[in-house]
C-alpha cells in the first residue's frame, strides 16, 4: 500500500492528527475516534494496525496498555514526493502572503490616519 493510500482514509489521518501531541493509548484513541466517526473499537484497532504495519506509528507496551506514537519516516517520504508539486502552489501562496501583508499595512495606515476614537 502506498503512503498516500494509507493517508487517504479520514480515520487514519485523524489518528495521526491525535498523535501529533504525543503518545496516546489505544483505548484513548479508540474512544476519541469512536465518538468522532461512530466506529467500533475493533475498527479503530484495524486502522491502527494499518498505520503500524506501514510505518506511520510505533507501538510500545506499558503494562496492559499499548501506547502509539508517530513515526515520521513515511511522512518525510510523502513530503519528498510532494516536493515536485509545490511549484504549482508555491507562487500562489507567496502572492496570497503578499496580499495579506498589503491589506494589514493599509489597515494600519488607515487606523493611524483616523486617530483615536472618543
Amino acid at each position: 500500500m502506498h503512503a498516500l493510500d494509507v493517508l487517504g482514509d479520514p480515520v487514519r489521518r485523524r489518528l495521526l492528527e491525535l498523535l501529533t501531541d504525543g503518545e496516546r493509548s489505544a483505548g484513548e484513541l479508540a474512544e476519541q475516534i469512536g465518538r468522532e466517526f461512530g466506529i467500533s473499537q475493533p475498527a479503530v484497532s484495524q486502522h491502527l494496525r494499518v498505520l503500524r504495519e506501514h510505518g506511520f506509528t510505533t507501538v510500545r507496551r506499558d503494562g496492559p496498555r499499548r501506547l502509539y506514537a508517530i513515526d515520521a519516516t513515511p511522512l518525510r517520504e510523502v513530503d519528498t514526493w510532494l516536493s515536485d508539486f509545490r511549484a504549482f502552489w508555491a507562487p500562489r501562496l507567496a502572492a496570497l502572503e503578499t496580499e495579506i501583508a498589503r491589506g494589514k499595512r493599509e489597515r494600519r495606515i488607515r487606523h493611524a490616519q483616523e486617530g483615536p476614537h472618543p
